[in-house]
């Protein structure tokens, strides 16, 4: 069981590799807070959530007794919502909640939504629908706007904070992917999936006061520091992570190079100090960082596959990590970067918060479905034909009638093209039936999905010798689109 840390004082050493980190202060205040906010004890007053792409749904777990306590429904698995959807959402995403921790908000990309939930009871209290491809909604500070990111536009929908309501659009560099304000609310910061430019906006305005040159036009996440100091952004198309300075100038301060589909990044404060969290989707590791203007890797953390959206808890000795194509949620002890527990999710959990307080009385257990087939999967990897060596993770997830499955590749060439096929050879010999074509992004990683009745072909369980059993392998495509060289086959 995990039991909350709260130290009024510390003098503590943590040493990581030849790098000492020294604090004789308390260190409180966790994301998105500010600094001088008090820390809370982990309880199972406090919730986790993750946003479950795949099963379109929420995963609701306990800190205190790191367990799942089941799932609230937002839509349906494929293929019933390849129907027109009259009701119910679709790629359920992104994730925000309110300064008094009694709403969450989720974004569903497909169904253009913005889903407020009592954090009490799990009931939806309102949906808003606004633009074309939201990717994630953040409450203002003081709790009176919620500003959604309009991915596939070029503008913040702004909402009001009590009714939900759209008030006003903030126009911005084309594709933004998410806003995070500065712990004293003064700022909002919003970087750009598409366009190489990372905005600051005037919180009270809503006018743009600066401008920052993003390394890649594709930054999904960013995090700001309790301390008020830095502003974290990931670059998840060349595999690195950008640090600027959170007050003008918004100069750059590191371009850090962190691995192949670099995901999501957040801040805890401990007993040890303030760290940055990376999750390198590609390398299934979640890498430390200090916060300082010339930031150190302190460690570099084995989690599970493919992690995604991460969140400390309200005393910074935890933070938990959804494992995209593991469909679980890992648990690591903040104060030694270890792992110390997964727990199963949803499928495909993309977004992540921890809300300290959001059940303040009563079990929080009103309007929870069980996991049941909602976290149904076949988890495979994938390598160089002859190695162990594991390159590439898979997910198939059971949708009913059919299989939604998703690839992260990394280990190949960047910019050329590629396809994922099965073969009835365990080498991909012969000829081999193509379910999806791509190609390499710059950090030489993708991640791709197809649809289709793939348990039963792929399944390791089948014997060699069944007649229906096929093996996933990733081969180079030539100019023309055909399959050359094969380069990655299934473990």
């Amino acid at each position: 069981m995990i039991k909350g840390i709260f130290r009024k004082s510390v003098l503590a050493t943590a040493l990581f590799g030849t790098t000492a980190i020294f604090s004789a202060v308390a260190i409180a205040g966790q994301a998105p807070e500010s600094a001088s906010a008090k820390d809370i004890p982990i309880s199972s007053h406090d919730r986790v959530y993750l946003s479950d792409q795949s099963s379109n749904t929420v995963s609701v777990f306990d800190p205190a007794t790191e367990s799942l306590l089941g799932v609230i429904r937002l839509g349906d698995p494929t293929p019933g919502n390849l129907s027109p959807l009259y009701k119910g959402q679709l790629l359920v995403h992104g994730m925000g909640f309110s300064p008094d921790h009694a709403t969450l908000d989720v974004v569903s990309i497909g169904s253009n939504s913005v889903t407020f939930i009592d954090t009490a009871t799990n009931r939806v209290k309102h949906t808003t629908y606004v633009g074309r491809s939201p990717h994630e909604a953040f409450f203002t500070p003081d709790g009176k706007e919620v500003w959604v990111t309009i991915r596939g536009e070029d503008y913040i929908q702004v909402l009001d904070g009590k009714t939900y309501e759209p008030t006003k659009k903030i126009m911005v560099p084309n594709g933004p992917g998410m806003t995070i304000f500065s712990p004293d609310g003064k700022y909002g910061y919003v970087v750009s999936s598409f366009t190489p430019d990372m905005v600051v906006i005037d919180t009270k305005s809503h006018k743009i006061v600066g401008h920052v040159k993003q390394a890649s036009p594709f930054s999904p996440d960013l995090a700001a520091t309790p301390d008020g100091g830095q502003v974290w952004l990931t670059l998840k198309d060349i595999g690195k992570t950008q640090v600027i300075n959170a007050h003008p100038p918004f100069n750059t301060l590191a371009v850090l190079d962190t691995g192949p589909i670099t995901n999501h990044v957040n801040i805890a404060r401990n007993a040890n100090g303030q760290f940055a969290y990376v999750t390198v989707g590609g390398l299934n590791e979640v890498k430390v960082f200090t916060t300082t203007d010339k930031p150190k890797l302190v460690a570099t953390i084995p989690v599970g596959a493919l992690p995604h959206g991460l969140w400390p808890s309200g005393d910074g000795t935890r933070i938990y990590v959804g494992l995209e194509n593991g469909n679980g949620v890992a648990i690591i002890d903040t104060l030694n970067n270890k792992v110390t527990g997964t727990v199963a999710s949803g499928q495909s959990p993309q977004g992540m918060v921890y809300v300290p307080n959001a059940v303040p009385v009563g079990a929080g257990t009103e309007n929870l479905l069980p996991l049941a087939n909602v976290g149904s999967a076949i988890k495979l990897t994938m390598g160089p034909s002859g190695s162990q060596q594991v390159s590439t993770t898979v997910s198939i997830n059971n949708q009913g009638l059919l299989d939604l499955m998703q690839v992260a590749v990394t280990g190949i060439e960047p910019k050329k093209p590629y396809m994922l096929a099965l073969s009835t050879q365990p080498d991909g010999a012969g000829s081999l039936e193509p379910l999806a074509k791509f190609v390499g992004n710059p950090a030489g990683a993708a991640i791709i999905s197809t649809l289709g009745p793939l348990r039963k072909a792929v399944d390791k369980d089948l014997p060699a010798d069944a007649t229906q059993r096929r093996y996933l392998v990733i081969a180079k495509l030539t100019s023309e689109g055909k399959p050359e060289e094969v380069v990655q086959v299934q473990h």
